[in-house]
């Protein structure tokens, strides 16, 4: 059995009501994101604002991200994730969530440091950009040599679980010198078996179930996004499978 204060816990939360949830489940700390379906966007400065106001005893950290697809940014790009640094950094966020490689598939150092720069002061995550690298274990020096906090990571496989061999790889690569967080599908059925199996404590998961809407009329020949797609319901995190992972983690 496992002790509660040996793991960090952090939900990927796509909106303030998600937030609260993982607050209520007992989260450590928030990603707040919009475009989830893209993989996660800056949210709104909004969104951000009111996050700050409801979060008391969970850490805000916010993904900067102008766009989905692939993680090489132009010079255009940097100058917009340098002004929501800057901006996230104003309205009291703990820290930031980023990630930019080259085209060869390397950490583009440079471009990372100048938003590790912006950032200073505040906690710094590199997201699962990291999967897409061409060389994880070079990476993995490249980013402590940076300064990042942590690294969010599936292993380079399509959930966690999948990437269990890496996960347990990065962890003793890693030697304390950065923190290693597993993330992508884990859930109350898997999170037990990924710590024991790669020795990581931190975790990232969003806990979402179905809400639907309210919406008594709708006209079904009209969408707002891809033809086909459901939108009278959405996804929320939920204090409830916060508390369950949570649970599932310490007394599997």
């Amino acid at each position: 059995m496992y002790s509660r204060s040996n793991f960090e816990i952090e939900i990927c939360a796509n909106s303030v009501e998600s937030c609260l949830a993982a607050q209520d489940g007992g989260a450590n700390r928030v990603e707040l994101c919009a475009g989830i379906p893209e993989g996660g966007t800056t949210p709104s400065f909004g969104e951000i604002s009111v996050a700050r106001e409801i979060l008391k005893s969970t850490r805000l950290h916010v993904i900067i991200r102008p766009r989905g697809g692939d993680f090489c940014y132009s010079e255009l790009e940097l100058q917009r994730m340098l002004i929501d640094i800057r901006a996230a950094k104003s309205l009291g966020a703990d820290g930031i969530v980023i990630g930019c490689l080259t085209t060869d598939g390397e950490i583009d150092v440079k471009a990372c440091e100048k938003l590790l720069q912006a950032a200073d002061g505040m906690a710094t995550t590199f997201h699962r950009a990291f999967d897409r690298c061409k060389n994880p274990r070079e990476a993995l020096e490249q980013l402590i040599a940076l300064g990042f906090d942590r690294v969010l990571t599936s292993g380079q496989q399509a959930t966690a679980e999948l990437g269990i061999p890496l996960l347990k790889e990065l962890q003793a690569q890693s030697k304390g010198r950065i923190g290693i967080m597993a993330g992508c599908g884990v859930n109350e059925q898997n999170i037990h078996r990924i710590a024991t199996e790669t020795g990581v404590q931190q975790f990232h998961f969003s806990a979402r179930e179905r809400q639907d809407s309210p919406m008594q009329f709708h006209n079904p020949d009209v969408y707002m996004g891809a033809k086909g797609m459901n939108e009278l319901a959405r996804q929320v995190t939920t204090a409830k499978r916060v508390k369950a992972t949570i649970d599932a983690l310490l007394h599997d």
